[in-house]
């Protein structure tokens, strides 16, 4: 497992490892430990962490030698045996033994989110009188979800079937019928007598069937079936933070116009009110109930940069490549080995990988496409610029200057401390990329101002940057097991700062062994 952790993308693990099965302990015991596990097993190679790439850049730009492959892994394994002692032996009591809420860490079935989600309290019945001024509009003219925010989960109608029989000079003419529920569209023409299957708070439905004259009827059992069956089913989809529907509204991304589904229900890390689906900002980590179709909801799993789709309902379980696995292991293992053996550069050997994954079918463009987080490719692409910028006006070497003056006199394990510690700080509210790309040139100028090989400067702010414990916006991974595990923003704190204290004090004592001054 450790060797994933520090090969392979950490908030895909953590995902994975949740969904793995149910255990008997409380899940806010496990979650933590698992997030701050995977990462701390960044920093043990590498290409474990981009922050661990940055640097290793910038001294071969700067004429020095680069970080080999496993240069981090001395201090990266005692940063990682140094979490595990503190987990299981003071960290498990600052842990919250706190039952999980909303949902659970195991699968659960369409019925069982529904119910989480209590949809079942929320189900009307709502008769299209003859009468009523909706007859003759459409669902999109309707305006149930803008007005009302009230959902149409199906359309019942009943189709009239003559049959026509001769007994001599008599005619018997019946008429049998029989509902048939229809997918609601946009363009769904309402008619008299139609029978509609709603989800909504009561006060909204009043409202509702009071301006249109509808007649209100109570839900039934079999109605539930509507939120969830062979053809439309519901999942839940956790924003990432690269989600570009992070600080929308659902009304302005006109979600169910463009992704053919509609949200039953918003749910957010530490609040327990019921959220307002039409006026409520996304944040990240937030949780959308979204129900339709399990084709579209099975799309949603191609917009990864947008959407994590939580669990694996057996309705959306599209087929699977497995006979593609051992060549895919194939291609990775080939990658590493041509990586730890410096046959060629790390990004000449990853894009080679890619192109093979996708010429042997082991992916498609499209997937390839979607993986690619293009916000951080974006964020790298305008930091460097602005780094180079503060080092052509002079700004990072003023700032190393009056650092080297003031802890000139100092023992340089200090200095890799308040590197670390400022480093550590910055990445609580801004990425580990970004954090790394401002962090390091300046690292790097206080060690040329010394006089001293910058490796073990730049090493600290790395894993510095990667100390993402104290809070969970800091890291995707922090944010997907809040929600799993119900915990606040303070618990992140509690046992995170003294991670962030620990990992400071043993890279002060490491890192002038490794690289020497």
């Amino acid at each position: 497992m450790l060797i994933y952790f520090c090969q392979i993308n950490r908030t895909s693990i953590s995902a994975w490892l949740i969904m793995a099965g149910s255990v008997n302990l409380s899940p806010s015991k496990l979650l933590i430990p698992l997030s701050f596990g995977a990462l701390l097993g960044g920093s043990a190679t590498l290409i474990g962490t981009p922050p661990n790439i940055i640097v290793s850049d910038l001294l071969h730009e700067n004429g020095m030698q680069p970080f080999q492959f496993f240069d981090y892994s001395p201090i990266g394994l005692l940063l990682i045996t140094a979490g595990i002692l503190f987990m299981v032996t003071i960290g498990k009591r600052m842990l919250p033994d706190r039952t999980r809420t909303k949902g659970l860490l195991r699968l659960e079935t369409p019925e069982e989110i529904a119910k989480r989600y209590r949809l079942p309290d929320n189900l009307y019945r709502l008769r299209v009188r003859a009468a009523s001024t909706l007859v003759g509009k459409t669902i999109a003219e309707g305006e149930f979800g803008k007005r009302f925010n009230v959902t149409i989960l199906e359309i019942r109608r009943k189709p009239e079937a003559r049959t026509m029989v001769k007994l001599g000079e008599t005619r018997l003419v019946w008429q049998a019928e029989k509902a048939k529920g229809m997918k609601p569209s946009a363009e769904t023409t309402f008619q008299p007598n139609d029978l509609l299957i709603v989800q909504g708070q009561t006060t909204d439905v009043t409202h509702l069937a009071a301006s249109w004259n509808l007649a209100v009827q109570p839900a039934k059992p079999a109605d539930e079936r509507a939120i969830s069956n062979e053809e439309v089913g519901i999942a839940e989809v956790l924003l990432p933070q690269r989600s570009h529907l992070i600080g929308q509204t659902l009304s302005k991304l006109h979600f169910g116009r463009v992704y053919q589904l509609t949200v039953l229900g918003i749910q957010r890390p530490g609040v327990d009110e019921a959220l307002n689906l039409k006026t409520t900002p996304l944040r990240f980590g937030d949780t959308l109930l979204v129900q339709g179709s399990w084709e579209n909801i099975l799309s949603l799993r191609q917009k990864r940069r947008d959407f994590v789709v939580m669990g694996h309902p057996e309705a959306m379980q599209g087929p699977t490549q497995r006979s593609k696995a051992p060549l895919a292991g194939l291609i990775l293992l080939a990658m590493l080995l041509t990586m730890v053996g410096e046959f060629m550069p790390l990004t000449t050997s990853s894009m080679l990988a890619a192109l093979l994954m996708i010429l042997t079918g082991c992916l498609t463009i499209d997937e390839a496409y979607n993986v690619i987080d293009w916000k951080s490719i974006v964020l790298v692409a305008g930091m460097l610029p602005m780094s180079a910028a503060l080092s052509k006006v002079g700004l990072i070497d003023l700032l190393a200057s009056n650092l080297t003056v003031t802890l000139g006199a100092l023992n340089p394990a200090w200095i890799i401390g308040g590197l670390f510690i400022t480093t550590s700080l910055f990445t609580q509210v801004l990425s580990n990329t970004a954090t790394a790309v401002l962090i390091a040139p300046l690292a790097l100028a206080i060690g040329q101002n010394l006089g001293i090989q910058p490796h073990a400067l730049l090493m600290s702010v790395a894993i510095a940057a990667s100390m993402a414990f104290a809070s969970p916006v800091a890291s995707p991974v922090n944010t997907l097991v809040m929600g799993a595990g119900n915990y606040r923003f303070s618990d992140y704190i509690k046992v995170g700062a003294p991670m962030i204290l620990i990992s400071m004090v043993i890279t002060m004592l490491v890192l002038p062994l490794l690289f020497p001054f």
